[in-house]
């Protein structure tokens, strides 16, 4: 079977027509398409759309029938998703030097497109939308969550590793009376979160997890474990270990797959996060070993969903006032938010949130919702 029969033959099995006038309809502009996605899998979908081979009104519909189902068992593995693997599994690519420069490919691209994207307070990582009808108060309302499953108090020091523009670093310290203690290894964040918190009880940090020292009452982390990576984990539970006092609390927000890997997407690998891996629960578990009880979890992944289709309207409301961004960049964002989304509708991603206690005897928690 060639190219364009096998495509052809996966896509009437997803239910996807081509030329077609459903939402979810494939249109393609250039035949060579079939080729490149035999011989290149998802980074040869995503490219040929950013290079304008095909197009779909929903490309967030289209991709999450593709997953659903399991259009990667239907395929040998590319030459480009055995490369990432074996790179995966024979290096390291979060050391410090590593994940510095990772970070910098992602975060350092300009606050000027995140700024139009995102939230007042510039929070990149799943809203809670519970009670909430915009993106702004689903924002509030998962810095809320957080603050309130910490059980914050007045004069506590609370680190947030990762902690992007600072916006739970404010909510915390506004609303709760802790003090604030930040670190991102991308300096256009740190830039902007000290501007952004002139006047708190805040201290920000461009550095790496591995380099700090102290102890804090309690520790956060949001949209951090993906960019860890799988061969440090357990480093990165052993410094939170360090880092958190012995009555302690701590939580790790972060996107979950639902097995576990060494790799990810060759093409999230080579345009969005460098190095990054989706942790799977075993794996986190599995590095908080001996460390840790937790005391909490809970999954409200389909929130990323309908936070991801608010960025995506929010950006292409604003393309036009950011005209540095090329068309090519464009659609490799868009295609960026929009398999995303359908990662999450398809249930192959999750978002969850995992509240840890230091071993031993503990008073009893009682969770937050």
């Amino acid at each position: 079977m060639n190219s364009k029969a096998l495509c052809h033959s996966i896509l009437a099995t997803a239910e996807i027509p081509i030329n077609s006038h459903e939402p979810w309809s494939i249109h393609v502009h250039n035949e060579k398409l079939w080729d490149r996605i035999i011989s290149q899998h998802q980074l040869g979908l995503g490219e040929a759309y950013m290079d304008g081979w095909w197009d779909c009104q929903a490309v967030d519909q289209m991709l999450t029938r593709l997953l659903s189902i399991n259009v990667i068992s239907l395929l040998r593995p590319s030459p480009t998703v055995v490369l990432t693997a074996l790179k995966s599994k024979l290096f390291n690519r979060q050391t410090k030097s590593r994940a510095a420069k990772n970070a910098k490919h992602h975060y350092n691209i300009g606050n000027e497109l995140y700024s139009r994207m995102l939230d007042k307070e510039m929070a990149y990582s799943c809203a809670y939308w519970k009670d909430a009808t915009t993106l702004d108060q689903a924002q509030i309302n998962k810095f809320d969550l957080i603050c309130r499953k910490l059980k914050l108090e007045p004069g506590m020091k609370l680190l947030d590793i990762g902690s992007g523009w600072g916006g739970l670093l404010r909510h915390a310290v506004k609303n709760y009376g802790v003090i604030g203690y930040g670190i991102s290894p991308a300096e256009n964040q740190i830039e902007g979160a000290r501007q952004r918190s002139v006047g708190l009880d805040i201290t920000y940090m461009q550095q790496d997890y591995r380099e700090l020292t102290g102890e804090f009452d309690r520790v956060v982390s949001v949209g951090m474990m993906e960019h860890v990576g799988p061969k440090n984990l357990r480093t990165f539970f052993t410094q939170c270990d360090r880092l958190l006092s012995r009555n302690g609390l701590m939580l790790h927000h972060t996107i979950t797959s639902t097995y576990s890997k060494s790799s990810t997407d060759p093409f999230f690998d080579r345009y969005i996060f460098p190095g990054g891996v989706i942790p799977s629960p075993a794996q986190i578990c599995q590095a908080a070993e001996k460390l840790f009880i937790i005391e909490d979890v809970h999954n409200f992944g389909l929130d990323y969903d309908r936070t991801l289709l608010a960025w995506h309207e929010n950006i292409n409301r604003r393309w036009s006032e950011i005209p540095q961004y090329e068309r090519r960049f464009q659609r490799m964002w868009n295609y960026y938010l929009l398999a995303s989304a359908a990662g999450f509708r398809a249930r192959n991603l999750n978002l969850m949130q995992f509240v840890f206690r230091k071993n031993g005897p503990q008073e009893r928690y009682i969770s937050e919702r």
